[in-house]
């Protein structure tokens, strides 16, 4: 089997792979995440994949399968990206509060010849959080590194009323997706690709 790559620094999309036994090589792409993006939620974050997965290609070259992807935070025709500070994670915790956001992650698949593009929605409903609970959750520096100043995975899950989508897509990697696009256009199958 070809070597697998995540094109990621992120813990969360980390943990995903390794949870399910997949045996791959993670590697940051440092790569442009405000220039030349387009204005929609999904071609942000497909656009977001396919820079960090072609970053990785350039530097390790073809035939391994690289994956990218970027994941956002979408309420009333607004991108939530990472929080900047605190007060801004705290105006964030308020937007979301007591309504539904989309959740979007991107997703590219290459081996460099060969280039899969694609996305998830999930839909999250927060119940009402009071200025109390955000002013403490903040405090624990878990919401400053996360689109939309939550995680799901974490304590920010308290927050969460219910979704309507791929759970995984909400920590940041559309794991469903992932595993389809490895099998249906790569040859990839991940059930028989996991460590024994």
């Amino acid at each position: 089997m070809r070597k697998l790559i995540l094109a990621s620094a992120s813990a969360r999309r980390r943990e995903i792979l390794s949870h399910i036994g997949l045996e791959y090589t993670a590697i940051n792409a440092d790569v442009d995440e405000v220039n030349g993006l387009p204005d929609t939620p999904d071609g942000t974050v497909e656009t977001l994949s396919e820079r960090k997965a072609r970053a990785i290609v350039d530097k390790c070259g073809s035939g391994n399968i690289v994956i990218g992807s970027d994941t956002i935070v979408y309420k009333d025709g607004k991108i939530l990206t990472k929080p900047t500070d605190a007060d801004e994670a705290k105006r964030m915790l308020c937007e979301l509060s007591g309504s539904v956001h989309q959740v979007y992650s991107g997703l590219c698949v290459t081996d460099g010849s060969k280039t899969v593009r694609t996305h998830a929605v999930t839909s999250v409903k927060m119940r009402v959080i009071s200025q109390r609970e955000i002013d403490a959750y903040v405090a624990t520096g878990e919401p400053l590194d996360k689109a939309g100043a939550y995680g799901i995975q974490d304590l920010g899950g308290i927050f969460v009323e219910k979704i309507d989508g791929d759970y995984y897509n909400v920590v940041g990697l559309p794991l469903e997706k992932l595993c389809t696009v490895l099998a249906d256009e790569f040859g990839c199958n991940v059930l028989e690709q996991i460590k024994k």
